[in-house]
């Protein structure tokens, strides 16, 4: 395809992304990875401020591009990326408040699931509930990236909370009982629209505060924590780039 595709949210060609995009949340945290880790990085969609970049890492081609915040907002973008342009992966790196008595600031969660209080599976008509789950191909190299580079991490269920500010005080120790380890906002979201579509995602987040002990990173600690949790998602788009 020679002219650039519109879609109502991303104007670029299939050819502009690598078959592996890195999601997070914040345009400029695309930006922060796109300029960090990627070589030669060149911007292909900016529509709206969300910017998508794509270049190589190790020889790879790999492409970044923000979700914005919320299941509404990743449900758009990864479902036209899926959809339209053709990339088969998509990896969240974001953040996530811990609710698990083990979880320490910095640690990372793979999400294996991700329970949600959003009715995003409605438009299924499904007879039943549906489990949103990552990928196992995805979720097992990236497993064994983390073991690599000796990072604390978890694997287990993530919740995709709808409200940040909650305003039920037992909110977060009722899904803590249910053995959650961390609350965020985007991964069910994804994790639907890749099983709809017949793709591969993953949400890789690190604790950046734990919710019910009230701890918190600095802005200095959580530049640090986010890079290793940006380099797992790169090795593991490396390693997925010809499945």
């Amino acid at each position: 395809m020679s002219t650039k595709f519109h879609t109502p949210h991303i104007k670029a060609t299939p050819a502009d992304f690598a078959k592996t995009v890195l999601m997070p949340g914040d345009p400029l945290r695309a930006k922060f990875i796109a300029e960090t880790f990627l070589k030669d990085a060149r911007l292909v969609n900016n529509v709206r401020g969300i910017q998508g970049y794509t270049g190589t890492y190790d020889g790879e081609f790999v492409s970044v591009m923000a979700s914005g915040m919320g299941i509404p907002s990743i449900g758009i973008y990864s479902y036209e990326l899926f959809k339209f342009f053709d990339v088969d992966n998509i990896i969240r790196v974001g953040s996530a408040g811990g609710l698990a008595d083990e979880l320490q600031l910095r640690d990372i969660v793979i999400g294996m699931g991700a329970s949600t209080t959003s009715r995003f599976a409605s438009q299924y008509d499904l007879d039943g509930t549906f489990a949103p789950i990552a990928n196992y191909d995805l979720m097992r190299v990236a497993i064994e990236e983390t073991e690599k580079i000796g990072a604390r991490y978890k694997v287990g269920n993530l919740l995709s909370s709808d409200v940040f500010y909650n305003a039920n005080p037992t909110f977060n120790e009722k899904w803590k009982r249910m053995g959650v380890l961390g609350v965020e906002m985007e991964a069910a979201g994804l994790y639907m629209n890749a099983a709809y579509l017949g793709k591969r995602a993953l949400a890789i987040c690190t604790i950046s505060d734990h919710i019910i002990r009230g701890e918190a990173l600095d802005a200095d600690a959580r530049q640090t924590s986010f890079t290793e949790m940006m380099e797992i998602a790169l090795h593991t788009a490396v390693r997925m780039a010809h499945k």
